[in-house]
């Protein structure tokens, strides 16, 4: 619990003197508990990966739908981000150091049975706040590196403490507000964020679990992310002549939605983000059926656990075919044979 800043002596020394100004000690009521103020709208709403992982109910209609009562609190869907260019310049700098400092820290980031201590928050809550998630990031225009390291905030913490299941969708915000804080320019407002939530918290709810969450990963919050070895990866089958530009970044757009997807699913939260990363590049050169595929001795990873993450990735794309159209553009779901239904 966060308790308020003690008041200094020396602000009232100078008013001891005049009895008029001296006050009995008020007694200071306590801050209000993480609790919801009124009942928790459905996670999943009208955004367009709310089939990430199970199908929508079919049984309801109208106004008394899941979709329909929370479609006023939930993100329209977006277009794909575009293709951002490389720069190999920067790459040949500061690339190949930057990896070595990242993979050496990976380990110390990365938490493996983030729900191992939490008795009312189970896999497939937390994979519906994600579905819900993701296309909240989207619909602000945030980079996937923000979305990276919302998650990694949202598992390191439930590592290390219990949620109450009424305030999971509040820790779910408040990962993604502490993420945008360091990599975005202009993060979401705090008073957007809670209207997605439908007025269910209040500002000081969320400032006092923003302080938790802080205090309980000790502010160590540059986590190496799944972002980042993408980017790294790719820039380094370009240097080496592995790929032309344009093949590359195909694939690594496919590779970014493929991510996405494992981000939401319990079951990857035992891969670190190196090995997803290349993982879902050779995935996706796969796809894209490109001639010389990535390098998967680029992530420096045993065999074995390449050919299992590969596996389970295959099964994941081919589960949620679907859900992947809406993240990727077009002309990447052209060239994979992808279902243009929901485009």
């Amino acid at each position: 619990m966060v308790t308020p800043c003690p008041i200094s002596p020396a602000a009232g020394v100078g008013r001891r003197d005049n009895d008029q100004n001296l006050r009995a000690p008020v007694k200071k009521s306590r801050r209000p508990r993480l609790r919801r103020k009124g009942p928790l709208q459905p996670l999943n709403g009208d955004s367009g990966a709310r089939d990430l992982f199970e199908s929508p109910s079919s049984g309801s209609d109208g106004a008394d739908s899941p979709a329909a009562s929370a479609a006023r609190c939930s993100p329209r869907p977006c277009p794909a981000q575009p293709l951002a260019p490389l720069d190999l310049q920067t790459f040949r700098d500061y690339g190949q150091s930057c990896y070595a400092f990242r993979r050496a820290q990976e380990d110390l980031f990365h938490p493996r049975e983030s729900l191992a201590r939490q008795p009312q928050v189970t896999a497939e809550a937390r994979c519906k706040l994600l579905s819900w998630l993701i296309p909240v990031h989207r619909q602000f225009g945030l980079s996937f590196e923000s979305l990276c390291l919302t998650v990694n905030t949202l598992d390191r913490f439930l590592a290390t403490t219990p949620v109450a299941a009424d305030c999971f969708q509040l820790l779910g915000v408040t990962s993604l507000l502490i993420a945008c804080k360091q990599v975005e320019v202009h993060p979401p407002r705090v008073k957007q964020l809670l209207a997605l939530c439908c007025g269910a918290f209040s500002r000081q709810q969320l400032c006092n679990l923003e302080c938790i969450v802080l205090h309980k990963l000790q502010f160590r919050l540059g986590a190496p992310t799944l972002s980042f070895f993408l980017e790294h990866f790719t820039h380094a089958r370009v240097e080496a002549r592995q790929a032309e530009v344009s093949e590359a970044l195909e694939a690594q757009a496919l590779a970014r939605g493929v991510a996405e997807l494992s981000l939401a699913d319990y079951a990857f939260t035992s891969y670190t983000p190196s090995l997803l990363a290349i993982c879902s590049l050779a995935l996706a050169d796969r796809m894209l059926r490109l001639p010389r595929p990535v390098d998967l001795r680029l992530g420096e990873h045993p065999e074995a656990a390449l050919q299992d993450c590969l596996g389970k990735l295959q099964l994941l794309v081919a589960i949620n075919s679907t859900s992947l159209t809406q993240v990727l553009p077009l002309q990447i779901c052209e060239k994979c044979n992808l279902s243009l239904s929901s485009k």
